[in-house]
């Protein structure tokens, strides 16, 4: 015989409802259980309070003390003054009039000579009056003759003297320029050589060279001996 349900006694029936409402229940109880809060209970009887102490209470009174003055310090005895006799005689200084009378001898200055100090002047190559003379331009007439002459008497002097072969043995090829400058003094001597060149060794050969020149006869400029700058170009070709 087979066995029916009844459909009313179903207990799976409406069984998520009855979850979801038991869920909820449990998790308001907790909620509840952990903000439950407890006071500690005093026993106060605010009638036992007598408020009438507190009016018969004493205030202590503040007594300002009125402290008296320091006395005025003893007035200070006076300073004894001791006088010391002097016996070091001072020696007044008399001034003399330096007025002349008219009964004096006037007595007369000797001329004093006074020294005169000849100045360095330097007066430029190309506008000097006296041009200074180069050993072997003597015979020249004028001024421009012996500019002239002293350029080439140079020129050929520096050719001689100096060695070419310097560059090329300090591995230097191609054009090679040195600029060398110099003063003739007022006794016609060679001073404050100056070189600039694309090597040291090259630098110190020309002016080694430059200070070698002879001593030249000065230049003159308003007949008065003065120092001539002068100036060369020292030029030349190293083969490779």
């Amino acid at each position: 015989m087979e066995l029916k349900k009844n459909p009313k006694a179903d207990i799976k029936k409406n069984s998520a409802f009855y979850y979801a409402v038991g869920i909820a229940a449990v998790m308001l109880i907790t909620f509840l259980a952990l903000n439950h809060k407890t006071y500690d209970k005093v026993d106060f009887d605010i009638a036992s309070l007598d408020m009438g102490d507190l009016d018969d209470e004493e205030i202590p009174l503040t007594e300002i003390l009125q402290t008296p003055p320091p006395p005025p310090p003893p007035p200070a005895a006076p300073e004894v003054i001791e006088i010391v006799e002097d016996e070091e005689e001072i020696e007044e200084t008399v001034i003399e009039s330096t007025e002349t009378d008219e009964n004096e001898e006037i007595v007369e200055i000797e001329e004093v000579e006074v020294e005169e100090i000849e100045e360095d002047v330097e007066v430029p190559f190309q506008i000097i009056e006296n041009v200074p003379v180069f050993p072997g331009c003597e015979n020249k007439k004028n001024n421009t003759e012996r500019k002239k002459c002293m350029s080439e008497k140079i020129a050929k002097y520096v050719n001689k003297k100096f060695d070419t072969d310097l560059a090329s043995d300090l591995g230097l090829t191609g054009r090679q320029k040195i600029l060398v400058a110099f003063k003739i003094d007022k006794t016609g001597a060679i001073v404050g050589v100056r070189a600039r060149a694309p090597h040291p060794a090259l630098q110190k050969e020309a002016e080694s060279v430059i200070k070698s020149l002879p001593k030249m006869k000065p230049g003159r400029q308003r007949g008065k001996n003065v120092t001539v700058p002068y100036s060369l170009p020292i030029i030349f070709q190293v083969e490779d």
